[in-house]
């Protein structure tokens, strides 16, 4: 991978709109740990005035101080030594950088805020009366950003102090896959794929992988030796992200073992799994999925892992870990490397749906009032990858079926297609047909869209 920052133009440029509102009030940035929250504002603040702190569970003081030495380091004040006589408090600390913004725009970065708001539990009232008295007098440009994202979220509520004071809010989420593919100049789209496949979109995840090694040599490192990363990681995100409620990583567990329905996820952790199931689709670690042409309530719901690193390390490598921390991963790997391409199909097809948004919002498939995409089944009977909607009245106008193979067969792919799609609509030679394979897609016709890893995996 080249060195540098990659990616997140949509959002870099969503904080350009803001910083050029002539007096902007706080933004508000929040998501996932390893996200890339952190590398995004260190990103765009170069080249502008800015101070940048970062909570770090300090005694309340211990942040002032720290907040101080920052102040000091980046916008020094000629009437005071701030390295060494700290804001008496968190209005003088405002105030204070208030005035350094009266000429020139200052940013001021607070990440990790919900750490300080523990360590001092007054700062969002304290905020609000600084926002309250100096909007439109300042040049500061305030932005909040944490990882704790159910905390981030209570920030906007209507109880919290600083409800309707924000002009930007941003989750953010993990690279889709022509996002990663940035992070993954060195290899072919079909490695790309796998890549993606096996830890997902998070940044640092993805710089973990040499390139210049084999799949094989980058499991044995990252995933078949005791201190391997995806190992101590996976536990991580299950005792942080999944260990914030009762009964997440249970639930994440089970739907990983193959319980993707309610009631088979309440009999396999023995306990209603609702509120957990809420928790955890509202992280995003999981989604419910259901026949795209179903709309309000319905039972055909169904639950996936939506992130693919943690599906591949409940799903392949947590059997194993036991052996592996025997030191077997040298054996290991063997059954490991096998189940590739068992766990490579659901994030395939996801892979390429998501493809197919984005070919629909850059206005190349063939429809602009495209509705919904997403897949479709009838219980006990055919399944479809994909199926595109479109218009008011949602008519089915696409369909498509994604193998991860390296060859695929078109014309064998689009009759069995047709045959489904016959439970979709009265006239399935009207629909636009797409067949995706991870290399090559033969005997397709000109009316075949035609899909490969090289297009959804493209830089």
């Amino acid at each position: 991978m080249a060195g540098g920052f990659v990616g997140r133009r949509d959002e870099l440029a969503r904080l350009a709109e803001w910083w050029a509102e002539p007096a902007p009030r706080p933004a508000l940035i929040w998501g996932r740990r390893r996200v890339g929250k952190t590398a995004l504002l260190q990103h765009f603040a170069e080249g502008r005035r800015f101070v940048f702190h970062t909570g770090a569970n300090r005694p309340g003081d211990g942040e002032l101080a720290e907040f101080s030495r920052q102040v000091a380091m980046a916008v020094p004040e000629a009437r005071r030594d701030l390295a060494t006589r700290s804001y008496h408090s968190w209005d003088e600390a405002f105030d204070s950088l208030s005035r350094q913004a009266g000429e020139e725009p200052l940013l001021l970065v607070i990440d990790e805020f919900p750490e300080v708001a523990a360590a001092v539990p007054d700062i969002a009232g304290v905020l609000r009366a600084f926002l309250d008295r100096a909007h439109g007098r300042t040049g500061l440009r305030i932005l909040l950003c944490g990882s704790a994202v159910r905390t981030m979220q209570a920030i906007q509520e209507y109880r919290s102090p600083l409800y309707g004071r924000f002009d930007l809010t941003m989750q953010l989420h993990p690279f889709r896959p022509h996002e990663a593919s940035e992070m993954l100049q060195d290899l072919v789209p079909a490695d790309r794929a796998v890549v993606y496949g096996v830890v997902g979109g998070m940044p640092l995840y993805l710089s973990w992988w040499r390139q210049d090694a084999s799949i094989r040599d980058n499991l044995l490192r990252l995933a078949c030796t005791p201190d391997g990363r995806m190992l101590t990681e996976g536990d991580l995100v299950l005792a942080t992200e999944a260990g914030q409620g009762e009964h997440m990583a249970a639930v994440l567990r089970a739907i990983a073992e193959g319980r993707t329905r309610h009631n088979e996820i309440a009999d396999e952790i023995r306990i209603d799994p609702s509120r957990a199931l809420r928790d955890l689709a509202a992280l995003r670690l999981i989604e419910r999925l259901q026949p795209v042409t179903d709309t309000g309530r319905t039972r055909r719901r169904i639950y996936r892992i939506t992130d693919n690193f943690l599906a591949f390390f409940l799903g392949v490598l947590s059997p194993f870990r036991a052996e592996i921390e025997r030191g077997l991963g040298l054996t290991v790997i063997n059954a490991v490397a096998s189940q590739i391409n068992d766990h490579m199909g659901p994030a395939w097809e996801e892979a390429f749906r998501d493809h197919l948004r984005l070919r629909a919002v850059t206005g190349r498939l063939r429809r602009d009032d495209v509705v919904a995409i997403g897949p479709w089944w009838r219980d006990g009977g055919s399944e479809i990858d994909a199926v595109g909607l479109a218009g008011r009245g949602r008519t089915p106008y696409l369909v498509g079926e994604a193998k991860w193979s390296a060859h695929v067969n078109a014309a064998r792919i689009k009759a069995s297609l047709t045959v489904k799609a016959a439970g979709l609509t009265a006239d399935p030679a009207s629909l636009t047909y797409v067949v995706c394979g991870r290399e090559l897609v033969e005997r397709a016709d000109q009316d075949t869209l035609v899909i490969t890893a090289s297009d959804i995996f493209s830089e």
